[in-house]
């Protein structure tokens, strides 16, 4: 009887486990979900790499405020990587009040526009009017201060490099 038991309690056991379990995770599976919830994540591909803000002092950081009669959104995600460079992805807004459900595009980094950044070592490069991206607001809950959505962008680096942006998705509670 005892043997029984032992042999049941062990094919119970090992039928739990999982053999996905094991395997590894694509780089979009390394991605946090995307949420509405204010659950404080970003990430994104960045070149094809899962990119998500870790370490450091402010490694997530999410603002959308009126000033001087306009209204500039904000965010920004830093890490280090593995030879212990800033990297930096960031979207935002300039004098441009943002809604829900709205889809901007991502272009020059100036007043009245939507632009996606990337920073690396010592220099930031923005988007343009010809490696551009899309941002979309999924939710603005200004009672909560919940601001979510969608972003892809492509951006030239000071060397000529053209880095790709895709699958970013992001839920964050912001200050105002």
């Amino acid at each position: 009887m005892k043997n029984l038991l032992f042999l049941l309690l062990a094919f119970f056991t090992l039928s739990c486990c999982n053999k996905d379990d094991d395997k590894p995770k694509t780089e979009l599976e390394k991605l946090p979900p995307a949420t509405q919830t204010g659950a404080n994540t970003f990430g994104c591909l960045l070149d094809g790499q899962a990119f998500i803000p870790s370490g450091g002092i402010n490694p997530l950081d999410c603002v959308y405020q009126f000033v001087n009669g306009g209204y500039y959104f904000a965010l920004q995600g830093n890490k280090r990587n593995q030879n212990n460079t800033l990297v930096g992805i960031s979207v935002g807004t300039q004098n441009l009040q943002i809604y829900q459900n709205q889809t901007l595009r991502l272009s020059n980094n100036e007043m009245g526009n939507a632009s996606g950044g990337y920073f690396y070592g010592a220099s930031w490069n923005y988007t343009s009017s010809v490696n551009d991206g899309e941002l979309k607001i999924t939710k603005l809950d200004t009672q909560n201060q919940i601001l979510s959505g969608t972003l892809w962008f492509d951006v030239k680096d000071q060397n000529g490099v053209i880095h790709e942006i895709r699958e970013g998705r992001f839920d964050m509670q912001y200050t105002q």
